[in-house]
């Protein structure tokens, strides 16, 4: 529709109004397909996202019955060519007009495998940096990715992709492709599902966190009020390798904008407990030697699969904020 109305269409005078449709909320993705597993909710919406579209036609109308039927609605939907769903990952890039069309692909295979930065994409397609950069721009201004700058590096922008479908194409069945025309589908996703828990539903459920700290948690979750929340790295030790962040807010306390409120880890696959809460720490006392304001910043733990007693000790005392896939998806 952009381009029919684009500068050089005769129907270009006739456009009046632009109006992007946004896909649903995480929560309301879950509601609209009625799914009431919390956990199941984030593996659908690292399958679909939020695209309302996706819920009829294109997968026939199927929704997974259960937390047990997610593999077979898997296999029924997204690894089948006989449903239209199957198909849409590749639309979705090939309607577009890329300059690179096998570049843009091996980019998206690059970040779908964990890239983020130009440097590490241009790394792992083997491709000039100048090259992929163009690429990452045309697929931003695509809508296709998203670019953040990272937490702790504003000069530092990172790429992930916007639509969930593409990043389970180009982490999953891309890989799989040929097999997936020769083999059954309940073969390949055996094969295929321990990518999809790593690759696609843990960052997922990275940015349901994310989302969740900005558009869902309660007025007295943080110290202040939080405005963005992204992820970044914080330089480890001498000797020791980088501290990622997962989930690091920043909002407003007490009028100053830009406050540091929590640094957080999201994991998908994995109860936490104290060790978590210590590498949380650690970054935090990193972070103070930088000269980072952490006066404010509390640690934060989000899991996929809950927390040991431990950590929930810490919970009661005030030491962590701790959210689970039920509070991601019914608290605040």
């Amino acid at each position: 529709m952009r381009r029919l109305f684009s500068g050089p269409s005769s129907l270009h005078q006739l456009a009046s109004l632009e109006l992007l449709v946004e896909p649903f909320d995480f929560r309301k993705a879950a509601e609209f397909w009625g799914i009431r597993s919390p956990r199941l909710a984030v593996q659908v919406h690292a399958v679909v996202g939020g695209t309302p579209a996706y819920r009829g036609d294109l997968v026939c109308d199927d929704a997974p019955a259960g937390p047990q039927d997610f593999d077979a609605w898997v296999c029924r939907t997204v690894l089948n060519p006989r449903v239209p769903l199957y198909w849409e990952a590749r639309t979705l890039l090939e309607e577009e007009n890329h300059a690179d069309r096998a570049l843009s692909h091996s980019t998206l295979v690059a970040i779908a495998a964990g890239g983020s930065t130009p440097g590490e994409i241009a790394e792992r397609t083997g491709a000039q940096l100048t090259d992929v950069s163009h690429v990452l721009a045309v697929l931003r201004n695509r809508g296709l990715l998203h670019a953040e700058p990272d937490a702790f590096r504003p000069a530092l922008t990172r790429y992930r992709i916007a639509e969930p479908l593409l990043a389970f194409e180009h982490a999953v069945a891309w890989p799989h492709r040929a097999a997936m025309e020769q083999e059954e589908p309940a073969d390949v996703w055996q094969r295929a599902r321990a990518t999809f828990d790593s690759a696609v539903a843990a960052p997922r459920f990275a940015q349901l966190c994310r989302d969740w700290a900005t558009a869902h948690a309660g007025p007295d979750t943080f110290t202040g009020d939080p405005e963005t929340a992204v992820r970044g790295a914080v330089p480890g030790p001498p000797g020791h390798p980088r501290l990622d962040v997962d989930v690091a807010v920043r909002g407003t306390v007490e009028g100053r904008p830009g406050v540091l409120l929590s640094v957080g880890l999201a994991r998908w696959n994995e109860t936490m407990d104290t060790p978590h809460l210590e590498r949380l720490r650690r970054t935090l006392t990193a972070l103070g030697a930088a000269g980072v304001d952490v006066s404010e910043a509390a640690p934060a733990c989000y899991s996929g699969l809950g927390f040991g007693p431990e950590l929930r000790a810490a919970e009661a005392r005030g030491d962590v904020l701790l959210v689970d896939v039920d509070r991601l998806y019914h608290g605040a």
